[in-house]
């Protein structure tokens, strides 16, 4: 029943596992005097909010489970000190698909190294049960083609993904009937 990070954690310990309890959110620098932590398991605990200092100092965590909470996004700068992430839970979270799981998305893509699970839009409605991969080139899909800053194309595709590849070309062979030439880089 912790309703907070407890602050007597052995500075030595290297697997913590606080899953099931009533923790919240994730205040700033929680985990600053547990720098050799390498398994981090948050499940569990209804946290909505994670500052985006809390993870300071962990700079060996491998393994992070943020899974069954009420996590919508984060904020920019939440996994920046997580040089050595390798696995990332996330499944089970209410994932908020508008343009602040932006900065969850870019993380991950930037960082291909770290396998995650669980990334799927449960709100709105509109986007419920996508892949938030597929929400992100959406969104770019409906900005002014001058004003992108980079062409959806650059993203990885899902493996899975057929439906994007009939739309794909379908607005490439729309474009060519309006005279436009798009010149895709990368």
């Amino acid at each position: 029943d912790l309703k907070k990070v407890p602050g007597n954690i052995p500075p030595d310990i290297v697997k913590l596992d606080l899953s099931n309890n009533k923790i919240r959110q994730l205040r700033a620098k929680e985990f600053e005097d547990v720098s050799e932590l390498k398994i981090l398991n948050l499940n569990s605990n209804g946290i909505a909010y994670i500052d985006p200092a809390a993870f300071s100092g962990l700079n060996n965590l491998e393994e992070l489970d943020l899974s069954n909470n009420s996590l919508q996004n984060f904020e920019y700068g939440v996994l920046e000190d997580l040089y050595f992430l390798k696995i990332l839970w996330l499944r089970e979270n209410p994932w908020r698909c508008d343009y602040n799981i932006h900065y969850l998305f870019y993380w991950l893509k930037h960082h291909y190294n770290v396998h995650y699970n669980g990334l799927e839009c449960k709100m709105p409605e509109e986007y419920k049960g996508w892949s938030v991969g597929k929400y992100v080139r959406s969104y770019y899909e409906e900005c002014p083609k001058d004003k992108l800053p980079i062409y959806p194309e650059t993203f990885d595709l899902d493996k899975d993904d057929e439906e994007w590849e009939r739309h794909k070309e379908q607005s490439v062979q729309t474009v060519k009937k309006h005279g436009v030439i798009v010149t895709v880089i990368g």
